[in-house]
């Protein structure tokens, strides 16, 4: 693990703002990932001035152009810039972007460079904010999470060596791969909904559908245990609405 920049100087390294919150009346503590430095703790003096040159622009999901100097982990923000055109995600959207954040604060370690995840977030990030399927977006962007920090699924074999058959169903361990099993013993995957996975291409709602069990139950031995707060979040929005919609049914009525 390298330091957060070997000459003490870093300036106009491309990044992501994660996660910031105020610290004392008018600065800030800046989380951001960068893709040839990884994960930084940012002090960004006077940002919330009402002339500071960083107001607007420490935005969340804004590839920026980050300038900082120091000798320790959390180094001081110098300078900070949007590189490219300016990024908007509708409102619907946004807890998907901070559940990209929050996979990154809780999976990648401080100052360890990963810039193949760099390029899979900033990707991730362009689809979800271009309209492109959500789903399928996710999807994508949490296998390429796992390949590149060397927790990649086997999704060609089973156990016991032998190639995925598109028409058969298995059941999915994280540390070992698939196992063969009927179509309905509990958690069961569609074999071609492994091969769809593998191509990170998704051909219908079944495809997504077991890509979200099998990534589930990848993230979860990766997370040890700890919760996913925007996870949390992103359920209970869907319960209340769900309880909304009860209501408000004419069938209710």
């Amino acid at each position: 693990m390298r330091a957060p920049s070997s000459g003490r100087r870093v300036w106009l390294a491309p990044g992501y703002v994660l996660h910031q919150y105020a610290y004392r009346d008018t600065s800030r503590i800046v989380e951001v990932f960068t893709r040839d430095h990884g994960r930084l703790t940012l002090f960004a003096r006077g940002a919330n001035g009402a002339k500071s040159t960083l107001r607007g622009v420490l935005r969340p999901f804004q590839r920026l152009l980050l300038s900082w100097v120091g000798k320790t982990e959390a180094c001081q923000l110098a300078t900070a810039e949007i590189d490219g055109a300016m990024t908007q995600m509708a409102n619907e959207r946004l807890m998907s972007g901070f559940y990209l954040n929050e996979l990154l604060l809780r999976l990648t370690e401080r100052c360890d460079a990963h810039p193949q995840i760099f390029d899979a977030y900033g990707s991730c990030v362009a689809a979800l904010s271009g309209g492109e399927s959500e789903e399928a977006s996710l999807r994508r962007f949490e296998k390429r999470l796992l390949d590149n920090l060397g927790y990649g699924l086997e999704l060609s074999r089973t156990i016991d060596g032998a190639p995925i058959a598109a028409d058969a169903y298995y059941r999915f361990a994280a540390q070992h791969g698939p196992q063969l099993c009927v179509a309905e013993a509990p958690g069961a995957v569609y074999g071609r909904s492994l091969a769809d996975l593998d191509a990170e291409s998704f051909s219908d709602a079944r495809s997504l559908r077991d890509a979200k069990r099998v990534l589930r139950t990848a993230l979860e031995a990766c997370l040890e245990g700890r919760t996913l707060k925007s996870r949390e979040v992103m359920l209970e929005m869907r319960r209340r609405e769900s309880s909304t919609s009860q209501i408000t049914s004419p069938e209710q009525s």
